[in-house]
């Protein structure tokens, strides 16, 4: 199977492509700089071009439906649809934090694995996976009430939101595994031997710009 995964949910722009055939990946970080408009299809294309291949070799499309930023997401599954689309390949859709919970367990993490995007606006986009692949349903909450529910129990945190928010919530964790964005290994591998179908993206709340709007009405 050749597999590409296109990361765009957080500020990071990532790419990655598998060829089981040769058993070659390439595994990119195009940018952190949320200009994924600008980089993506270049970052694809040279991808491609490292391997050998054409975009018409593609079996498979992967892309990150979030919770993530709002543009990042838009653009990721615009892109993904359209390679898909151009090159009856399939199409999956891997939420980030389920990502972010799969890269701490290729690492050897076990117990209990909270999984936290950073959402702007004093949010975090959560969700918690126990040592049985069993998860919650995905929140959106502040991070002091992430370190309330957290005090006193031996939970790994991973994801940018973990970081931006390290102070807080690293004295109530068991330790914070440092990932800044969700790795696009793990999407590649999630992204695998999941089921094929249209993908939507998992906003979670309005976008910053409705938010906005809102307030000023308001005042």
């Amino acid at each position: 199977m050749r597999v590409l995964a296109i990361e765009t949910a957080t500020v990071v722009c990532a790419i990655g492509l598998r060829d089981d055939a040769t058993g070659r990946d390439v595994l990119r970080t195009l940018d952190h700089d949320r200009r994924h408009t600008e980089v993506l299809t270049g970052g694809v294309r040279a991808a491609l071009t490292e391997l050998g291949l054409s975009a018409h070799d593609l079996d498979r499309v992967v892309v990150d439906v979030g919770p993530g930023l709002f543009t990042g997401l838009r653009v990721g599954i615009a892109a993904a649809q359209a390679f898909a689309a151009a090159t009856g390949a399939d199409l999956v859709g891997v939420s980030s934090l389920d990502v972010l919970a799969h890269a701490a367990r290729t690492v050897g993490v076990t117990g209990d694995v909270l999984a936290l995007v950073d959402a702007r606006r004093g949010e975090l986009f959560t969700r918690r996976y126990d040592e049985h692949g069993t998860a919650d349903e995905p929140r959106v909450v502040p991070p002091d009430v992430v370190a309330s529910e957290l005090a006193g129990q031996p939970v790994m945190l991973v994801g940018d939101g973990a970081l931006r928010y390290a102070d807080l919530l690293a004295p109530v964790a068991r330790d914070i595994f440092a990932i800044d964005a969700p790795p696009v290994h793990a999407l590649l591998a999630l992204g695998r031997d999941a089921e094929p179908g249209p993908v939507a993206p998992l906003y979670m709340r309005a976008p910053d710009a409705v938010a906005n709007f809102s307030t000023r009405d308001r005042a």
